[in-house]
């Protein structure tokens, strides 16, 4: 036997579990299961307040005690629970008797079969699962969703005028700004948080095969479908009228696929910035008794959003994955659902985890400008594209005669280094205006942004 006690086979749940607890309050077992019991005490407090089968409005302070079930939900609880259903060998029946215990004890016997009355397990489940991803999305994954576009943000706006070589296909190519090339990941992400805001989370509750069956024959009379209808939607969730056994998850589907977009986003984020430290526009700020290399004392890794790639791809296999599996089930209900919702919680936690790591690297790296400004200057060829622009509208003008001006900056300019006195003197020589002359002679690579800057303001 190995002297190891039990250890977390997940590293969300050990290495790096400080950065992902909040999300065990809701995506956990135990989340799930108190999520159970506050589905299951809401009910029957619905059911006694229409007065359902005769039974009696149950009274201010035994619906505070029913409450106080979930609210005071602890260890002992989740112990008692385990109990319950090393016998049942079900889940959600084991919470439907945990809650009948505790309504014994507050001398709620004559309302105890009202307790999972007409449910399916799923009728309790998928609205627990609505609840619990609901309150991570919105409770957890996205204030630190918030905290990285407010950073890029902010970094945009003070790095907006500072101009930066573009590399396009990796190659030296029209400048841009350094803020302006951050505002591009701010911007995208402001609109993905606000089509994941703007995601339904659905609710079914109208037993075994969505017809409500047994209700109805428990009492034909009622209008089964308001009342489900206002019970999920008391719950703060949207009905949805139209299902087999189980809520169809498509809205499940759509987050996670909102959500494994945003990790792509991220992804293209962090090899960005990873690529900007490597070529020096970046510096890594030292960080007091952090060792870069084993062996190698001078190294500052960039190990913030190496850790972010590797989790926000593992994110998107996960949510991806689920966003695939989720939607389809056999007839009226099989169970490929069941064990693929328990991972709900490792796929946002290695975004969250990723999350993390890009909001600590950017706080953990500064603007190198005059690295940026040397590499501007040794990259005057760039400014071929704006000269041969400006001949072709001296020709449309009339002001010109020079014929293929994008051949005449080929020759000039691809594959060879021209420095600012070269291109001064080829822009001397050339048949154009004066006005558009002087305009060239004094355009420097640094200069020649456009409107970069202007462009924040739409952030």
């Amino acid at each position: 036997m190995s002297p190891l006690a039990p250890q977390p086979l997940s590293p969300l749940d050990g290495r790096y579990q400080a950065a992902v607890t909040g999300l065990g309050e809701h995506l956990s077992e135990a989340g799930l299961n108190r999520a159970r019991i506050h589905v299951e005490v809401e009910w029957l407090i619905a059911l006694t307040d229409r007065g359902f089968a005769g039974s009696s409005a149950l009274s201010d302070a035994d619906k505070a005690g029913l409450r106080a079930i979930v609210t005071d939900f602890d260890e002992q609880s989740i112990a008692e629970l385990g109990e319950l259903e090393a016998v049942t060998r079900h889940d959600v029946k084991a919470v439907e008797y945990f809650v009948r215990a505790r309504l014994s004890e507050l001398g709620l016997d004559h309302v105890a079969e009202l307790t999972h009355f007409a449910c399916t397990s799923e009728d309790i489940n998928n609205l627990s699962y609505a609840l619990t991803v609901r309150d991570a999305v919105r409770g957890v994954w996205r204030p630190k969703f918030d905290e990285v576009i407010d950073r890029l943000t902010r970094l945009a706006r003070e790095y907006r005028a500072v101009p930066m070589l573009s590399r396009t296909h990796g190659q030296p190519a029209t400048p841009t700004t350094m803020g302006k090339e951050l505002a591009v990941f701010a911007y995208r992400l402001s609109r993905i948080a606000k089509q994941i805001d703007a995601n339904d989370y659905l609710g079914k509750f109208s037993g075994a095969t969505g017809t409500f069956a047994a209700h109805v024959v428990a009492d034909p009379d009622a209008s089964w479908t308001t009342i489900s209808q206002e019970f999920v939607e008391s719950l703060g969730l949207m009905w949805n009228p139209l299902t087999t056994q189980i809520e169809s998850h498509d809205w499940q589907a759509e987050l996670y696929s909102k959500v494994s977009h945003a990790n792509r986003v991220l992804h293209n984020l962090a090899t960005d910035i990873w690529t900007y430290i490597s070529l020096g526009y970046f510096r890594q700020i030292p960080q007091a008794g952090a060792t870069g290399s084993s062996t190698m004392p001078h190294k500052i890794n960039p190990i913030r959003f190496e850790n972010a790639e590797a989790n926000l791809e593992l994110s998107s296999a996960v949510l991806d994955s689920l966003a695939a599996t989720l939607v389809t089930s056999r007839l009226q209900r099989d169970l490929t659902d069941s064990s693929a919702q328990r991972n709900i919680g490792v796929g946002f936690g290695h975004s969250l985890l990723a999350l993390d790591n890009i909001l600590r690297g950017l706080g953990e790296i500064d603007l190198a400008p005059e690295v940026l400004a040397a590499d501007l200057d040794g990259n005057w060829e760039v400014l071929g594209e704006a000269i041969q622009t400006v001949i072709r509208a001296e020709v449309v003008a009339g002001r010109s005669t020079i014929s293929d001006p994008y051949a005449l900056l080929k020759e000039l300019t691809r594959g060879k280094r021209v420095n600012g006195e070269g291109l001064a003197a080829f822009v001397e020589t050339l048949e154009i205006g004066d006005e558009a002359k002087a305009r060239l002679l004094a355009l420097t690579p640094g200069s020649y942004i456009g409107l970069a800057d202007e462009l924040l303001d739409r952030l």
